[in-house]
């Protein structure tokens, strides 16, 4: 308990999954924290959950995709808490039916996703980072995700704004660490989120676990107690790194379990 006392969070898209379980954990380390989400009854009901669990904690509505809206939240905090000093630039979007190759993707989709998953981080650091100034310093976290380290054949825009996501990470690290401002990014894999679990058959899930290094998935909880950590003095000489927390999926060659069994099979032939 206390990881994080005294500190004051902003954390976006914290109405469910990855946001959720950040803000809760935030807020059971003695964080104050901000829940900001375009659902924003859901963000009402996280911080009234977490009042009920000793925490302290209000949900506001957010669209990400909106400057003035995002400006809003960063005021709303330093209104009603007085500071920031953590944000968790958590929002993010992705859409399999629009977002596919290079040539047949659908550009409004481009503009949209660059807009909600990355432009959102720039303005919620841009404004957040003058507070953070007068407070001595502070923390922003980013969402990122393993798309932005590897190449696909769908997903062209969600992959090119995280990865950007990963550099911006670093500019906003280089620009503002002498003011005491930490900046790194959390790039998750397959994480078990409520809505992963609703909507990934199982047949789906098999796939995924087949290339896990470990023998099972993610929870939403191994991204929140990463922010947690990055949020705290414990990562105080951590800035401008992207960790990835995804169960070492994409750490091997995937071609060698394929070539060994064909060795095996034609040792067996021969």
């Amino acid at each position: 308990m206390g990881r994080v006392e005294g500190k004051v969070a902003l954390v976006t898209g914290g109405a469910s999954g990855i946001g959720l379980s950040s803000a809760t954990l935030l807020a059971k380390e003695g964080a104050k924290v901000v829940i900001a989400d375009f659902n924003v009854d859901g963000a009402k009901e996280a911080a009234e959950n977490i009042k009920k669990q000793g925490g302290e904690a209000v949900g506001i509505f957010l669209d990400a995709g909106n400057e003035e809206s995002i400006k809003a939240a960063v005021d709303f905090t330093v209104e009603h808490y007085g500071t920031i000093t953590v944000l968790f630039n958590n929002v993010g979007l992705t859409n399999l039916r629009k977002d596919l190759d290079i040539v047949n993707m659908d550009l409004d989709e481009w503009d949209r996703l660059m807009d909600v998953n990355l432009k959102s981080v720039l303005l919620g650091s841009r404004f957040a980072i003058p507070h953070m100034i007068k407070a001595g310093g502070g923390s922003i976290i980013n969402t990122a995700s393993m798309a932005g380290f590897a190449g696909d054949s769908l997903r062209t825009a969600y992959g090119s704004s995280k990865a950007a996501v990963v550099n911006l990470t670093r500019y906003i690290a280089v620009q503002y660490g002498k003011d005491k401002i930490r900046c790194n990014g959390v790039a998750p894999g397959l994480i078990l989120t409520p809505a992963a679990k609703k909507n990934m058959p199982q047949a789906m899930l098999d796939i995924f676990a087949k290339f896990n290094a470990l023998p099972y998935h993610g929870e939403a909880d191994d991204i929140g107690h990463t922010v947690v950590f990055l949020a705290s003095d414990e990562s105080k000489f951590i800035t401008g790194q992207t960790i990835q927390v995804e169960g070492g999926h994409y750490m091997a060659n995937p071609s060698i379990t394929d070539v060994e069994n064909y060795m095996f099979s034609m040792k067996q032939q021969g």
